[in-house]
């Protein structure tokens, strides 16, 4: 026991080790309180143009500006993903690509966390490097297969989170609740539009009802799912 925590202070595994206890307090956090602490609600952009050959393996249509907390609920399937102006770019197909878009962020970065400490604890431990130079050749070669790890044993969740939103809420409880719009929407565009259910402020993805123009700051309510994907239609509210 002596030597695991050594070599989990060690130089090398430490930044990990303190980042992979902040993980778990966070997850006994949220389990014990039921507070939602997400640190990652920060918008990027969407607008796409995939030629690409790479396997997106996601069922959501992604198009407008989006929340990182948003889009951690939905899925992107390449087949959905209409011809836009620009290209996702490679740290938008990264997130894609792992599970961080699809899945709950901080679930697979979770993932993420404990299989890139597991592997340089283990790869610094075998080789006795944990307090050499030689074990940031562990700590850094290691992101690339927690990166496919994560990738394998996060998958199988993806149907499960498919039709429940962050915090577990079936998709029906959504329909006929109002909000206001932060973002015009208009054609095609895709949106977040924040409502409450028993004063729990939540996020979904919304879309106007025959792409008619919402300005911003309107009024809506949502009346449709689009079928199989949690994305929501709107319109104004009379």
């Amino acid at each position: 026991m002596r030597e695991l925590y050594d070599i989990a202070t060690s130089i090398v595994n430490l930044p990990l080790t303190i980042l992979f206890g902040l993980l778990i307090l966070y997850w006994i956090l949220t389990t014990l309180t039921g507070l939602d602490l997400d640190f990652f609600d920060a918008d990027i952009d969407i607008d796409t143009d995939i030629d690409t050959d790479i396997d997106v393996d996601t069922d959501f249509d992604a198009r407008g500006n989006l929340d990182i907390q948003d889009i951690s609920n939905t899925e992107v399937n390449k087949a959905d993903v209409i011809r836009r102006r620009g290209k996702l770019n490679f740290f938008q197909i990264f997130l894609i690509y792992f599970n961080f878009v699809g899945l709950p962020f901080m679930f697979t970065f979770s993932f993420f966390v404990l299989f890139w400490w597991a592997i340089t604890m283990a790869g610094t431990s075998i080789t006795n490097s944990y307090t050499t130079d030689l074990g940031f050749i562990f700590f850094f070669g290691g992101i690339i297969p927690a990166l496919l790890l994560t990738k394998i044993c996060t998958t199988p969740f993806k149907k499960f989170f498919l039709n429940f939103n962050n915090k577990g809420e079936s998709p029906l409880e959504f329909l006929g609740r109002e909000g206001i719009l932060k973002s015009p929407l208009s054609g095609e565009k895709i949106t977040t539009l924040e409502i409450k259910i028993q004063s729990d402020p939540i996020k979904v993805m919304v879309t106007a009802k025959n792409g008619i123009e919402i300005p911003a700051n309107t009024p809506v309510e949502i009346i449709n799912q689009v079928k199989n994907k949690q994305l929501y239609i709107v319109q104004p509210l009379n």
